[in-house]
């Protein structure tokens, strides 16, 4: 289990009947999950006074109450530093941002650090489907060198601006706008190789043409391609996945069996769920699931 319960300004108060209650900051959101298959008593009374709430419509949703500002910034203090995030309401229910991930780069953060500190050279570090860029200020607050890529201009811009919030206007990020089995490819030919792979793929997707795609049905083949971009000695892969069929001892199979043979023999993989503690009852909700793999 990866457990991200170093929030100060990010808390999941409660969770039942499909829905989670919130705390974004000062702002209380109530969002469906489909993980909560549980019901029970909402007993805390903030059920009843959140600012925004989502529901799911037909193939749809809409945020059916919606008293919060057009955006507003998180902060969280990460193994390498404060990181600040703008928040956005958006309509499918997301907010541009995954809270259950910073135990992810907690740990990403922590291996760069400590490679930097010894020595060496700043690793170079990939982040596919990179989204808002959570894992991306982590990394290069930690000392990294990033190339940051995601097929959404609007998300990729969201990430710049996280950055520059987080003091890293300046860190050494290439953002890449790009379908991320393409630029893969691409970099592979160029001859191009990174020190780490951070890899965060939806469960489902669309190619450049709006081909759909599903992660089940892709993640061998994408591993398996992006394997090929480790440099000879590489610092750690990680794949995170939200896709139901996917486990974590899955997700491990895929990669331990994507790697050559003399990086798999250098492998110490951990898997678990990526998990964020419910203050209502104590208990760990799991949101995700992650293979991580370091290279010693």
């Amino acid at each position: 289990m990866f457990l991200s319960d170093k929030w100060q300004s990010y808390e999941l108060i409660d969770a039942e009947g499909g829905e989670r209650l919130e705390r974004w900051g000062e702002y209380i959101l109530i969002r469906p999950d489909p993980q909560v298959i549980w019901h029970g008593e909402r007993k805390n009374p903030l059920w009843n006074r959140a600012h925004g709430v989502y529901r799911r419509q037909g193939g749809g949703g809409s945020w059916v109450v919606n008293r919060m500002p057009e955006s507003w910034c998180v902060s969280y203090s990460s193994a390498a530093g404060e990181l600040t995030f703008r928040l956005r309401p958006m309509g499918f229910k997301h907010t541009g941002l995954f809270p259950e991930q910073a135990a992810n780069w907690d740990w990403a953060a922590g291996l760069i650090r400590d490679a930097v500190s010894s020595g060496r050279e700043a690793p170079r570090v990939l982040n596919l489907f990179a989204y808002t860029g959570g894992a991306t200020a982590a990394a290069a607050k930690a000392g990294a060198s990033l190339v940051h890529v995601d097929a959404s201009k609007g998300m990729t811009n969201a990430a710049r601006e996280n950055l520059q919030l987080s003091g890293l206007e300046n860190a050494p990020c290439r953002y890449i706008v790009d379908d991320c089995m393409k630029f893969v490819e691409r970099e592979i030919r160029r001859g191009n190789r990174y020190d780490a792979v951070i890899m965060d793929p939806p469960s489902y997707g669309r190619g450049p043409k709006g081909e759909l795609w599903k992660l089940e049905d892709m993640a061998d083949s994408l591993i398996r391609t992006t394997v090929k971009l480790l440099s000879d000695e590489p610092l750690f892969f990680l794949v995170n996945s939200y896709t139901t069929g996917l486990s974590p001892a899955v997700m491990q199979y895929l990669l331990m069996t994507a790697l050559p043979e003399n990086l798999r023999a250098k492998a110490e993989t951990e898997v678990g769920e990526t998990c964020l503690p419910v203050t209502e009852t104590g208990l760990p909700h799991p949101s995700g699931a992650s293979v991580r793999a370091v290279f010693r």
